[in-house]
Formats: structure tokens, C-alpha cells, sequence
């Protein structure tokens, strides 16, 4: 056997051995892909969707006297859960706290997060917004015997903040000097500010707005700091399936105009006239 006969005859073997290497990784690939079930037939297969919601923050998510989850971001939960599985009633209600919106949709503790989450860049490159369905800007409220109407007015005071919120992050960028105590829950931080540990406290103004209608001694004279923003249902970072389904969704509740008909409904009998349906409501569509 020649010398040149023995090396073809080993480029041979050795290509050989390639292609039958690079059309196993094929098939286990293949293999893999088949084997995964889509992330909506997984919430059907489990008869429930997992939504993640607030527990203490009225007129968006809250229990009631009863034991109920009620509120604005609770009737879209149901909705979505009617036209995913045929029964408003198939949703599992999981309670969370703003910071912690992101967190239990990546460990897979739930397959939406509504919780009045707050579209921001920095969320963004976490987890995946769908259309929004209202717009907020951050607000401060005070009381009525010393009102805060300027972001000034706070040097050398204390700044009452929910841990994980948008006015969280304006606040620590944008006002470095203000101290900021920061509570978890929505209603410690308004227990906060009834008790005067703090000279205002800010957040949604949306969620104000409710709040001090419900308690006259305070007021939101900081209406609207820093850029409008929108509210959205977000998902897994990459879950495109459910992701495409829920744009699907909210544009078609859009051209129902369900969510000024939600609005009539909880929103407007806390707020009264002062705050119009389209103040704050988008109608499912991509801004």
C-alpha cells in the first residue's frame, strides 16, 4: 500500500466520522425541538394561568373583605384567562411585591406578570412587554397642612418609596440628595406617611390619585415628574408564543374598548370626574 494510497484512505475515515458526528448533533437537535412543549400548551395542559398580581394596591390589585382578588388588573386577568382556557375562573392569582415583578416570571413561578408593571428600558432587558394598556406618571402626595407642589421643597427631608418602583429609580438618579425611605409593601409606605415618617411620598400617580381621594388630608400636588410612561403585561424574556398571543389579545380587547368599559367600572368610581377614561387608558395597541 502507498504512501499516498494510506492518506486518502485516512482523510476518507476521518471525513467519514465528521459527517456522521455532525448528523448526530442533527438529530439530537431535532430531537430537543420536538420534545419541547409550547409554553401555551403548557398552560393548558396545567388547566390554569399564573398572573401575577398586587394584593395592596387599590384600584389595581387588591383582596377584599372577603378574600377576593379584585381590581382593574384583576378583571384583565380573568379575561385573558377566559379566552386562553374557555373560563374566566382558570387563573391563578400570585400575589407579589414590586421588586419582585421580574424575579417570578424568570424562576417560572408565573407565566404573566400584570401587577401595574411599569414598561422601563431597564425591565426591558429582563423580561418581554407586551401593548400596554394604560400610560402613569410618577406623583407625589403629602398632606394638605404642608403640601409639597415642588421637588425642591423636599432638600433635607425624608421621601417615602415603595422597594422596585419606577420612582425608586427617578428619584435615585435624578434627586441624589433627597433621602429616600423605602418600605416593600404599598401599605406600609402610606402607613409611612400618615405617621410622619416621611414629608411625601411618591408613586404611580394613578395610584395617588385613588389613595387621597380616600383620605382628604392629602393631596397630589406634584401631578406628573419625569417622562409619561405605559403599563403592560410582561412575560419570560424570548416566550414569543405567549408574547404574540397577548398582543393578539389586547388588541382585540382594544377594539372592544374594554378597557374604558374596566375603567367605568373600578377606575372611575374611586376617582370620580377629576381623572377622565382617556387620561390614562390605552386601548391594547403598541405605542
Amino acid at each position: 500500500m502507498t504512501k499516498k494510497f494510506k492518506k486518502n484512505v485516512f482523510a476518507l475515515i476521518t471525513l467519514s466520522i465528521l459527517v456522521l458526528a455532525l448528523t448526530a448533533c442533527g438529530n439530537d437537535n431535532s430531537s430537543d425541538d420536538k420534545g419541547k412543549t409550547s409554553s401555551i400548551d403548557a398552560i393548558k395542559e396545567r388547566g390554569k394561568v399564573r398572573i401575577a398580581v398586587f394584593s395592596d394596591k387599590p384600584p389595581f390589585g387588591y383582596i377584599d373583605e372577603n378574600g377576593k382578588n379584585q381590581g382593574y388588573d384583576i378583571l384583565l386577568a380573568k379575561r385573558i384567562a377566559k379566552d386562553l382556557l374557555g373560563d374566566e375562573s382558570k387563573v391563578e392569582f400570585i400575589l407579589t411585591e414590586a421588586q419582585n415583578r421580574v424575579d417570578v416570571l424568570k424562576s417560572d413561578k408565573v407565566d404573566i406578570t400584570l401587577a401595574n408593571f411599569t414598561v422601563t428600558p431597564e425591565r426591558s432587558e429582563q423580561v418581554d412587554f407586551a401593548n400596554p394598556y394604560m400610560k402613569v406618571a410618577i406623583g407625589v402626595a403629602s398632606p394638605k397642612k404642608a403640601a409639597i407642589s415642588d421637588v425642591q421643597q423636599l432638600d433635607g427631608k425624608k421621601l417615602l418609596i415603595n422597594k422596585g418602583t419606577t420612582a425608586e429609580t427617578y428619584f435615585a438618579k435624578n434627586y441624589v440628595d433627597i433621602e429616600q425611605v423605602k418600605y416593600d409593601q404599598n401599605t406600609e409606605t402610606f402607613e409611612a406617611l400618615k405617621d410622619g415618617r416621611g414629608a411625601a411620598l411618591a408613586h404611580d400617580n394613578t395610584l395617588l390619585y385613588a389613595w387621597v381621594k380616600e383620605n382628604p388630608d392629602y393631596v397630589v400636588d406634584i401631578k406628573s415628574i419625569g417622562d409619561l410612561d405605559y403599563i403592560a403585561p410582561a412575560v419570560k424574556k424570548s416566550n414569543k408564543e405567549l408574547l404574540d398571543w397577548l398582543n393578539e389579545e389586547l388588541e382585540t380587547l382594544g377594539k372592544e374598548q374594554f378597557f374604558h368599559k374596566a375603567f367605568d367600572e373600578v377606575l372611575r368610581p374611586v376617582y370620580g370626574e377629576n381623572v377622565k377614561a382617556d387620561d390614562v387608558v390605552v386601548e391594547g395597541k403598541s405605542k
